[in-house]
């Protein structure tokens, strides 16, 4: 009896392995300025205007995240640095980036063979993005707001507007005492009145991770769509009128 539930439960585990697909990222790049693109896993990749990278991430991966890095200098072996978002000096980042860096962030075929997704600002803002699932049923999150512009004094920096958990490394901003220990601040709001879909502080689960299932994924850095002001998803003005 116990081989038969052994050899059912390997079937049943084979039979997920089995219906679970990799999926495709495409990652865009509409800034007018050149981004080096940026995954874990998946390297590294300089993105002029308009430029795209694709990604094929193998099902089941979890803890992955894509962000982009700004004004970098890479010489021929690919060694350098950036501005922000930097990965230990190279172009190939086998690791994460230096805050701060707008996140997309990422688990496959998780719990009931979701997707789990979000947009995280807990390591701080550099460029506008919108991360959104290729299959219409699923939710589009977008964060195209000026924080950059509208940063306050003391986060910023060259570049971007770190999140107060880098610069102030306090429970209140970093949540280090464990689940419910910390709570929306004001510079958390600052961040989540501007893109209310994103991660504003380490505990913001509840309005800030999405799932989704058998799609794929697109990642733009400077997108053209807008939130509304009742959270509908718009086109800036000038492409409306371009469309009508």
């Amino acid at each position: 009896m116990a081989n038969i539930r052994l050899s059912t439960f390997i079937f049943s585990a084979l039979l997920l392995i089995s219906t679970a697909t990799a999926a495709t990222f495409e990652i865009l790049n509409q800034c007018s300025y050149t981004v080096w693109a940026a995954a874990s896993p998946g390297g590294g990749r300089r993105l002029d205007s308009g430029q795209s990278w694709t990604l094929n991430v193998p099902a089941g991966t979890k803890m992955a995240r894509i962000w982009g890095r700004t004004n970098c200098n890479f010489d021929s072996s690919g060694r350098g640095r950036c501005e922000t978002g930097d990965c230990s000096g190279g172009l190939q980042c086998t690791g994460w980036g230096q805050p701060p860096n707008t996140l997309a962030e990422y688990a496959l075929n998780q719990f009931n063979n979701l997707d789990f997704y979000d947009i995280s600002l807990v390591d701080g803002f550099n460029i506008p993005m919108e991360f959104s699932p290729t299959s219409s049923n699923c939710h589009r999150i977008i964060c195209t707001a000026d924080i950059n512009g509208q940063c306050p004094n003391e986060l910023r920096v060259p570049g971007g507007c770190n999140n107060p958990c880098t610069v102030f490394h306090t429970n209140q901003y970093c949540c280090t005492n464990g689940q419910g220990s910390c709570g929306a601040t004001d510079y958390s709001r600052f961040f989540k009145q501007r893109c209310p879909d994103a991660y504003s502080y380490p505990q913001d689960d509840p309005t800030s991770t999405f799932t989704c299932t058998n799609t794929n994924y697109r990642v733009v850095f400077c997108s053209r769509a807008s939130l509304g002001a009742n959270g509908s998803h718009q086109l800036p003005i000038q492409m409306v009128t371009e469309e009508q």
